[in-house]
Formats: C-alpha cells, sequence, structure tokens
C-alpha cells in the first residue's frame, strides 16, 4: 500500500498552517485545490478572519474540531512549535510542504505516532496520485 494514498484516503480534514488570503500566494492555491478536491480546509493564521469560505484560527490549539492533516506552510524554523502543537491537538498526519524541513521536529511527530511527509507538495502528490 501506497502511503500518500492511504492518507489522501483516510484524511479528510487539513489544518493549513500558514495560509494566506492572498490569491497569489502558493498556501491559497494549494489549500482551494485541496478544498475543491472535497477536503475539509481549515485555515491557521493569526493575520486572517477567514480564507476560502472558512473561519481561520491563530493556532492549532484553537481549532474545535479534529484534525486529520496539519499541512505547514510556515519557514522550517517554526516547524517544532508547530509539531508540538499536532502532537497535543491529536492529529495524525504533519505535512511539510516543498522547502520546508525540520529532522528533529520529524522524528519528534514520529515517535508520538503520527505519520510524517517532508518536503513534498500535498497538491502534486493528490494529484498524482489521486486525481489521475
Amino acid at each position: 500500500m501506497n502511503q500518500l494514498s492511504d492518507i489522501f484516503q483516510q484524511c479528510h480534514t487539513i489544518a493549513v498552517v500558514g495560509l494566506s488570503g492572498k490569491r497569489f500566494r502558493p498556501s491559497y492555491g494549494v489549500a482551494e485545490y485541496m478544498q475543491r478536491a472535497g477536503y475539509r480546509i481549515i485555515p491557521v493564521n493569526p493575520q486572517e478572519s477567514e480564507v476560502l469560505g472558512e473561519r481561520s484560527y491563530p493556532d492549532l490549539e484553537s481549532i474545535p474540531d479534529a484534525v486529520d492533516i496539519v499541512d505547514i506552510f510556515r519557514r522550517s524554523e517554526y516547524v517544532p512549535e508547530i509539531v508540538d502543537a499536532a502532537i497535543r491537538k491529536g492529529a495524525k498526519v504533519i505535512w511539510m510542504q516543498e522547502g520546508v524541513i525540520h529532522d528533529d521536529a520529524a522524528h519528534r511527530a514520529m515517535a508520538a505516532g503520527l505519520t510524517v511527509v517532508m518536503d513534498r507538495c500535498i497538491l502534486k502528490d493528490h494529484r498524482r496520485l489521486v486525481a489521475k
């Protein structure tokens, strides 16, 4: 079984950390694509009140609902605190977008039972594996 395919089949709610309301930002395009593909997108950005028709939250802890995937669009130096919050939140998957790499945080997430995808684009992988 392909681990990425399993993620796309079993996970339906994606908290996008660093999601911008600016249409030209990669985070917006990726989240918009995943939303159109049927996933619930929860924006996490203290600078936004709403993105893609969904209420934005200042941090993961503020989200009242369960989260399957934490998709990170922040610089690598911010990953450890996001991973710690995702572990506390009970997320299943940490997804670090292309260029986002933090080995120590990835190991900590895996030790807590989370699946980790690092330095990959969720849109590209979804398009390649699911939306053929």
